[in-house]
């Protein structure tokens, strides 16, 4: 007796090819994008080693005898600088995650505004030939310390590259509001009168840090003000919420170095 003949299988539907060739390019994206995070995760890990080879040399140099008194403030100050370089990789690595808006954004903080302004200021004087003044009493607001810091540095390297010859910063605390003012002797915005960040798309110098800035501060509550100043240059002026001030001990604890002037 000759065994049954075996059936032939079906022929695939008109869509399975196409849904498998969906598949195999969704694995393939797939496998991309871990491939994509891998990269960034050893190149993270390798950008922090060489930080870390960084501050121990400049601390090192920070700690001699044979430098001056001037040196030992630029090395200081280079390595608060990449201390804070360091703040902005973690960041970084602490946004790792979903795609899609879950993760929550950091919280605000109590943070020294003007210690954490005069550390700014302290450090583009070292940078730039202007001529950096600033004035400032004690004043606290809530806001995530480190993206204050993104938020002064943008506002300061503008005014720093626009400027004549001269840069004046100003904290003051008022109405609830602590108010962060930076005006220059450069040409300006070209108008008369007020214009606000959210306006960001317009030809202003700067453009892209000013909307980074904008975002920051709007983001935590406050505004950014784009004016013209009293001498014709930009006067930026940043409203920040303000938080009580902090008990004596701990504002006498807060120092220049990264994430400390904060409680």
């Amino acid at each position: 007796m000759r065994p049954a003949a075996l059936s032939a299988a079906p022929p695939p539907a008109a869509g399975d090819d196409e849904r498998a060739r969906g598949v195999r390019a969704a694995d393939a994206d797939a496998d991309a994008a871990a491939d994509g995070d891998l990269w960034r995760r050893r190149l993270r890990h390798d950008i922090r080693h060489e930080l870390g080879t960084i501050i121990m040399l400049a601390s090192a140099v920070a700690t001699a005898d044979d430098i001056g008194a001037g040196s030992r403030a630029r090395v200081e100050q280079l390595l608060g600088e990449t201390r804070w370089l360091d703040h902005l990789l973690r960041r970084l690595e602490a946004d790792d995650g979903p795609a899609d808006g879950t993760r929550p954004p950091p919280g605000p903080e109590r943070v020294r505004v003007d210690e954490l302004a005069a550390e700014v200021v302290t450090g583009l004087r070292l940078a730039t030939p202007r001529r950096i003044l600033f004035g400032g009493a004690e004043a606290w607001a809530h806001m995530e310390a480190v993206a204050l810091w993104r938020a002064l540095r943008n506002v300061l390297d503008n005014a720093c590259r626009v400027a004549e010859s001269r840069v004046e910063v100003r904290v003051t605390a008022e109405g609830g509001w602590v108010i962060v003012q930076v005006d220059d002797d450069g040409p300006g915005f070209g108008s008369a009168g007020a214009r606000t960040a959210a306006a960001r798309h317009a030809p202003l110098p700067g453009r892209l840090g000013l909307g980074i800035v904008h975002d920051i501060v709007s983001g935590h509550g406050g505004s950014l003000e784009i004016r013209t100043g009293e001498t014709g240059g930009a006067r930026v002026r940043l409203l920040l919420p303000s938080a009580p001030p902090a008990p004596a001990t701990a504002s006498a604890a807060a120092s220049a170095e990264p994430g400390r002037a904060r409680r």
